[in-house]
């Protein structure tokens, strides 16, 4: 499969990074709070450069490129977000969203950028949904305007879009331990 160096941040992305991003932490439980979600969305993905020096750092192989990923934020604990580049011919915004935890998780959580965007809307970032197995969380309404505007796609909740982008990808996290060195 032919990949391109499309960088063009979609509108979708640099429309979430203009929202607030619920986390709060009980001190006294050492836990977060409900409804967090712990994402923090660039401006920008990352330089090729920047992604395939993280992706052969995250697996140990140093024969990988990052061309078939484009990162778009990150959590508190440094896992990130990207779009995998997996459909020949399709644009961005139609690619899959995966996520790479900081302690080797990786998980696919929603089968385009509008789905993805129906996730957060619904209180569910893509660590909560990889690491935690989470598929509901409290909804948001800034989250939700953004899904509206540039989703293009119907309301879906966060079980809705992870029971999607999990059958679809069944094998992501097998395939990630693949590459591993």
């Amino acid at each position: 499969m032919e990949i391109t160096d499309d960088r063009t941040f979609p509108a979708a992305l640099a429309a979430l990074s203009g929202v607030e991003f619920p986390w709060d932490y009980d001190e006294k439980t050492e836990t977060p709070s409900p409804g967090n979600i712990d994402y923090e969305p660039y401006d920008e993905f990352d330089s090729a450069e920047e992604t395939t020096d993280w992706i052969r750092a995250w697996t140990g192989n140093k024969e990988l490129d990052g061309d078939a990923f484009r990162v778009f934020g990150q959590d508190g604990t440094g896992g990130l977000a990207a779009l995998w580049l997996v459909r020949a011919g399709q644009p961005l915004t139609e690619q899959p969203v995966a996520f790479f935890g900081s302690e080797g998780e990786a998980g696919i959580v929603a089968t385009s950028l509008g789905e993805y965007l129906w996730l957060l809307a619904g209180g569910v970032g893509p660590q909560e949904a990889v690491e935690f197995g989470s598929d509901s969380g409290v909804p948001h309404d800034d989250l939700r305007a953004v899904a509206e505007k540039h989703s293009g796609v119907a309301p879906r909740t966060p079980a809705e879009v992870l029971t999607a982008a999990r059958a679809e990808f069944p094998d992501f996290a097998r395939t990630v331990e693949s590459w591993c060195r």
